[in-house]
């Protein structure tokens, strides 16, 4: 089965307004210019900025993605925004267990479960994190804290549940660092993600889930990673700032 490739910008903490228009107007006037058939393209801005991103985008199929969502459907959670919100400003996709709010904010693969499901009653599409410290790889974990993450991130979740889920590998020790896994370290535990979700869903998930990589993606490796049979994407930090840089990865990601 051929998978569509799919590119995300992980905008995290940046851009204004402004800033974030400025960007959307100039991507979508460079992907006129250079083409881009082949590829989903998302944009995950601050939410500050996502009602405005999808309605400078609106009509030129690119999608939109929120960075966070919490589990509650509403309620006294002061500081939080729920699906509904998500969906009802044109949200398409939700990033959910990323590393950054593992790392900083606390968050448990229990409570990645619970948004997950949340999303998929609110018809967004889960971009399910996953990866493994550098300290993890070091001392040979690296396949037990995946398998924990999935397992647990998962749970309860059916086969037709589990269609509507991306997924992205980060290994967290190349997340802003500069450092990359190599396109065969990434291939590796790729493809062992994919061989952890056909235990339990079957082998048409095993052929239909994409499964992304993230960490220090670049114009100069995207060519390179795009190669291996398990990776379908990008899910893209820094280098998706600006919009040269990122349209070199879109065009890195066409196979």
């Amino acid at each position: 089965m051929v998978r569509r490739p799919i590119v995300v910008a992980n905008w995290k903490m940046n851009k204004t307004i402004p800033e974030a228009l400025q960007f959307a107007g100039d991507l979508r006037k460079s992907l006129k210019e250079t083409g881009r058939e082949g590829v989903d393209i998302v944009l995950a801005p601050p939410f500050t900025a996502l009602k405005a991103v999808f309605d400078s985008v609106a009509g030129d199929t690119i999608d939109l993605a929120a960075q966070d969502l919490f589990w509650e459907e509403r309620g006294a959670y002061t500081g939080e925004i729920s699906a509904a919100m998500l969906s009802d400003i044109g949200c398409k996709y939700v990033i959910i267990g990323h590393s950054e709010r593992r790392q900083y904010f606390g968050e448990t693969d229990e409570g990645v479960n619970k948004k997950i499901n949340r999303a998929l009653y609110h018809n967004l599409t889960p971009i399910f994190c996953i990866g493994e410290t550098l300290r993890q790889r070091e001392e040979g974990a690296t396949f037990k804290m995946i398998r924990g993450q999935v397992e647990k991130g998962l749970d309860g979740l059916s086969e037709g549940a589990m269609s509507s889920v991306v997924m992205a590998y980060e290994p967290v020790w190349a997340i802003g660092t500069g450092k990359t896994a190599t396109p065969g370290q990434a291939e590796e535990v790729q493809g062992y993600i994919r061989a952890v979700l056909r235990e339990s869903y079957g082998r048409e998930v095993f052929d239909s889930v994409r499964i992304l990589y993230g960490g220090s993606v670049t114009p100069e490796n995207i060519g390179s990673l795009m190669k291996e049979p398990d990776i379908d994407g990008a899910l893209v930090g820094g280098a998706s700032l600006q919009v040269d840089s990122f349209v070199k990865i879109i065009k890195g990601g066409i196979i």
